[in-house]
């Protein structure tokens, strides 16, 4: 049995994996999170050992288990902080983007063009974490007890992001012919074959800029005029 299925000793203790965080157990937790993320994208997921993560961290195998039940969860865990950066980092970027002008209803392409061009250049490409969220994908499908919080994490980033994309939208004049759920999982797959694209061409071309050539005119054919019956 691997470690990652190894569940924390059931030993009766209050600061096991459910206790509640203090300041101190946060920064230990997140310490964690942070040698774990190295790890996984150096070395992936099953040749990373709990005691190689405690060990990058500076920590026991009784402070791993005291945040964490299994390295299962320590992933998982990951997954969600990193998800909330990257919401955090499509509002930011939808708020920097929208002060340089948003398209009018009309959706001009080209002023849509320059929009997402200005939203792309506001989200990170962090390459670790493409390669930590394909091994978690790829676990989820081997795993049945990662499957359902990798589809309850996926589920909740594409419902939020949706819900962001609506709102802009509608802030134009303008609404989706097709559920913004849908919209958003047909964008992401097209933008991460861009990314892939990008890194194997060796830098020699950018993933956001091949994706401004095609999401202006997904953008205006999956939106129509808000007032516009259907």
């Amino acid at each position: 049995m691997s470690d990652q299925d190894v569940a924390a000793p059931a030993d009766g203790r209050a600061d096991g994996p459910d206790a509640p965080l203090s300041a101190r157990r946060q920064r230990t937790r997140e310490r964690l999170l942070d040698a774990a993320f190295d790890l996984f994208a150096e070395d992936g997921v099953d040749a990373t050992s709990i005691e190689t993560v405690c060990e990058r961290a500076g920590f026991t195998r009784g402070a791993f288990y005291s945040n964490f039940a299994s390295k299962h969860e320590l992933l998982l865990a990951l997954a969600g902080r990193e998800q909330a950066r990257h919401l955090a980092e499509l509002r930011e970027g939808i708020a920097a983007a929208s002060a340089q002008g948003l398209p009018g209803a009309d959706l001009d392409v080209a002023d849509v063009g320059r929009f997402v061009a200005a939203l792309l250049d506001r989200i990170s490409d962090d390459r670790r974490w493409r390669v930590v969220s394909t091994e978690l994908r790829l676990l989820a499908l081997r795993q049945p007890a990662v499957a359902g919080g990798y589809l309850e994490l996926e589920g909740q980033m594409v419902a939020e992001c949706a819900a962001e994309v609506e709102r802009l939208a509608a802030h134009v004049g303008r609404r989706f012919v097709v559920d913004a759920r849908q919209v958003l999982l047909l964008v992401a797959e097209g933008y991460e074959a861009d990314r892939r694209t990008a890194e194997l061409a060796g830098g020699t071309v950018r993933a956001q800029d091949l994706a401004a050539r095609w999401l202006p005119t997904v953008v205006e054919r999956l939106t129509v005029p808000a007032d516009q019956r259907a």
